[in-house]
């Protein structure tokens, strides 16, 4: 196969995986527009222009930069692409699955609804934020397709944002669900799955 047409899989790979990742969450936002519960407690406010400062700098570094810039970071070899190829597909499996089993209670910001369960079944029992793990997935995934490069700088800042809402999530889950939410804390990894041994049963 050429690069060329490796090069083709890749990038239509990308793309199919992403697209269908986005319809699902706005297809979702705008069910829960009309048919989530009410908001009981929120967390900490999390500014809106952080998240799109940090796709930007994704974005400047992959596509505005002088060409040439990652080539230290690029790795030219093709099989990595296959590697790309599986591990996006999975994590975009595993996030969409993860969206649709929290349902309604799912939000974009870190809230407590009318009616709030904590979810200690299907991925969240495999790890406490499923839904952050995929998308990781997805950002490691597409470096992976697109022999790296600038994507690892992207990689890293989608880690870093990841943990900041997660730490306000988790606070506010131990304040909505006291007692529960520490025992399920202990008993489920946070964002990687232990491999080595069979997890109870857990959620967000």
């Amino acid at each position: 196969m050429t690069d060329a047409q490796w090069r083709h899989i890749a990038l239509t790979t990308d793309i199919v995986c992403w697209a269908t990742f986005l319809t699902v969450w706005v297809c979702g936002a705008l069910y829960n527009a009309r048919r989530s519960p009410a908001v009981r407690k929120r967390g900490q406010p999390l500014q809106r222009w952080s998240v799109a400062a940090g796709i930007a700098v994704a974005v400047t570094v992959n596509t505005l930069l002088p060409h040439g810039t990652w080539d230290p970071l690029t790795v030219h070899v093709q099989w990595l692409r296959a590697i790309g190829a599986v591990v996006l597909i999975a994590a975009t499996a595993f996030a969409i699955w993860a969206r649709i089993r929290l349902g309604r209670m799912w939000t974009s910001t870190p809230v407590a609804k009318q009616g709030h369960q904590l979810r200690t079944d299907g991925p969240y029992a495999i790890v406490r934020h499923p839904i952050y793990t995929g998308i990781l997935g997805m950002f490691i995934g597409t470096a992976l397709l697109m022999l790296l490069g600038g994507w690892v700088v992207a990689v890293l800042l989608a880690v870093v944002l990841a943990q900041w809402k997660i730490s306000v999530e988790e606070k506010l889950m131990a304040e909505a669900f006291p007692g529960a939410y520490e025992d399920y804390r202990r008993r489920v990894p946070r964002l990687v799955p232990r491999v080595w041994r069979r997890g109870d049963a857990g959620g967000r």
